[in-house]
């Protein structure tokens, strides 16, 4: 059976949500005709519509628009599509300030488009479903109302903009809705705080802290990702965090990407604080000569990247202003190429697997705006496919969407709630290599020019820890947890004996706690259940007598007497196996 209109297809997700948008404003204007309407495009989950309103709408008022919509829904009305000239078009839309500002904007050849139901005309190019009564309204639900930029310009209006989303059944709905209230719980936010794992402060707006525990966690993480990269033949380098000008008009950035950038004058000079690592590792590579017999060469680097982001975007870890990058840019020839890609794809699968992450690779493909020879960019898009296809994975391609100087895979993960992540990617590069003028003396004794490939796997740190808080919805693995063993006293008389079970755990290399409070052992046990610890060892009378601990673990609950030994057996297993549960 084809799936052309099922939400399995993309595009007529996309056209459904999109017709949704257009149901909520002519809703909207019939409850509200004051209201000025701006945008409302379809996206990942669901869509939006931003408001000019003389009022803030409560959820009341979000409930009656939900009914309204309904209304609508059962009236069948048909879309209809039509286009007017320029002038026709700024008369229609007289009354609607935001619509014509967009008309205005438009080329002189540009088809301006709309798209009619009933009472209700919107400026707009489509698609659209034909009818308002394909669209299921039980299975309708505005999910929020927050403020919103035009146009994202912090110095225009402040707009509502409304969200939603539906779905073709009921249950479906349901099921979605289901999912987002899981999620709110797994809100790495919440659970930063309540972890006491990382904060943000109104002294630094998304400039992250992080806090005792979660700087254990984020050295685990590095300590993992240094031991993987040396097994797959990378080496380390840290370049400096402020680079003066010149170095950013030659990479590009200072003419293409400066607006994101945090710049200062040092003793007369304009510097910059490093958006990205990749000039720095260029210097690098230059600082010495290099011989065919040295390629390919893999530097890693965990460096610390700042980048300006608009106070409505930050959001946590996810997005924020400053993160560490685990970038490694990988110099070779044109004919190692499908072999590092490869090799890059084996540490992707082996890293993310760790995690029990699983992924969906997109290719690409050259854009319009692209430098470079058209034959090397087939050649290098080419290989990535070939390389991917060869080790026996699928991916799809994303026409046009590489960066201008050269294609790229994305790695998409999918968490244990079915979201989707961008975190790894490997981009080749045809240009900068040329920009800084890299060279390596081949087999013929010629100087040549190397390929190079950028890449990330986790991408950045701080959001990759946010993004497993929330698949793990805190608790993280043994081997990754904060704290892995919290050895908690029935009596006081066990109290000697837990701290040197506990100093035994030290020394063995575990992160352990004593828990010494004069609390009820349920008390204890909940609280160190709520902080997601791993292990609990009970310690009690008989088991200073007998020399033996109590385990309880945090999902199969008390694994019953045993000796010390033993226990630590258990852990050096799950620990070293780094095993998920």
């Amino acid at each position: 059976m084809s799936n052309e209109f099922t939400f399995e297809n993309e595009q007529y997700r996309k056209t459904y949500w999109h017709t949704c948008s257009h149901i909520m404003a002519q809703a909207i204007k019939r409850l509200h005709p004051e209201v000025k309407l701006a945008i409302g495009p379809a996206i990942d989950e669901g869509w939006y519509y931003d408001i000019d309103a003389p009022f803030n709408f409560t959820p009341e008022m979000l409930t009656e628009i939900e009914g309204e919509m309904r209304k609508i829904c059962k009236e069948k009305l048909k879309l209809e599509r039509f286009e007017l000239p320029r002038e026709e078009a700024l008369a229609l839309m007289a009354d609607e300030p935001y619509k014509i500002e967009l008309i205005n904007d438009l080329p002189e050849d540009a088809v301006i488009s709309f798209y009619k139901q009933g009472e209700f005309t919107d400026l707009c190019a489509g698609p659209h479903l034909d009818s308002t009564g394909r669209v299921k309204g039980n299975a309708i639900k505005l999910t929020a109302c927050n403020s919103a930029y035009w146009r994202g310009d912090s110095n225009r209006q402040v707009l509502q903009r409304i969200y939603g989303v539906a779905y073709p059944k009921k249950a479906e709905l349901d099921e979605y809705l289901q999912r987002i209230e899981e999620a709110k719980k797994r809100d790495h936010r919440k659970l930063g705080k309540e972890l006491g794992l990382y904060m943000l402060t109104d002294e630094g707006p998304g400039f992250p802290f992080f806090l005792p525990k979660g700087m254990v966690l984020r050295n685990t993480l590095i300590d993992y990702w240094r031991e993987v990269h040396k097994r797959y033949g990378y080496v380390e380098i840290s370049t400096p965090m402020i680079l003066n000008r010149s170095l950013w008009e030659r990479s590009g950035h200072w003419d293409h990407y400066k607006e994101n950038m945090y710049t200062t004058v040092i003793d007369g000079e304009d510097y910059a604080i490093k958006p990205m690592n990749c000039p720095g590792g260029m210097l690098v590579y230059k600082s010495e000569p290099h011989s065919y017999r040295d390629l390919p060469l893999r530097v890693g680097e965990l460096g610390l990247v700042h980048r300006h982001e608009l106070s409505g975007a930050l959001h946590g870890l996810f997005r924020v202003r400053c993160f560490t990058q685990d970038d490694a840019h990988i110099f070779m020839t044109w004919d190692q190429m499908k072999d590092e890609i490869k090799n890059v794809v084996r540490l992707f699968d082996e890293v993310y697997s760790v995690f029990g992450l699983t992924y969906q690779i997109e290719v690409s493909t050259m854009p319009e705006d692209h430098m470079g020879d058209e034959k090397d960019w087939d050649f290098a898009t080419e290989t990535l496919k070939q390389a991917v296809t060869e080790m026996g994975k699928d991916f799809v391609v994303n026409e046009g969407d590489g960066a201008f100087y050269g294609p790229k895979l994305d790695f998409h993960l999918a968490d244990c709630l079915g979201r989707t992540w961008q975190c790894g990617t490997i981009q080749l590069d045809m240009q900068l290599p040329e920009r800084f003028e890299l060279e390596y003396t081949g087999a013929d004794g010629e100087k040549h020019r190397p390929v190079m490939i950028h890449r990330v796997v986790l991408g950045s740190i701080e959001r990759f820890i946010g993004i497993i808080t929330e698949h793990f919805a805190g608790a993280f693995p043994t081997w990754l947890s904060p704290v892995q063993v919290k050895v908690l006293p029935v009596t006081d008389r066990a109290s000697d004996y837990a701290d040197q079970v506990a100093a035994r755990l030290d020394k063995s290399g575990y992160r352990v706690e004593v828990d010494h409070r004069s609390e009820k052992l349920g008390y204890k046990i909940r609280q160190a259940r709520n902080e997601r610890v791993p292990y609990m060892l009970i310690v009690g009378d008989k088991d200073v007598e007998n020399r033996t601990v109590s385990p309880r673990h945090r999902t199969d609950g008390d694994l019953g007497a045993m000796s010390y030994e033993a226990f630590e057996a258990i852990l050096k297993e799950v620990v070293d196996t780094k095993a998920m549960k």
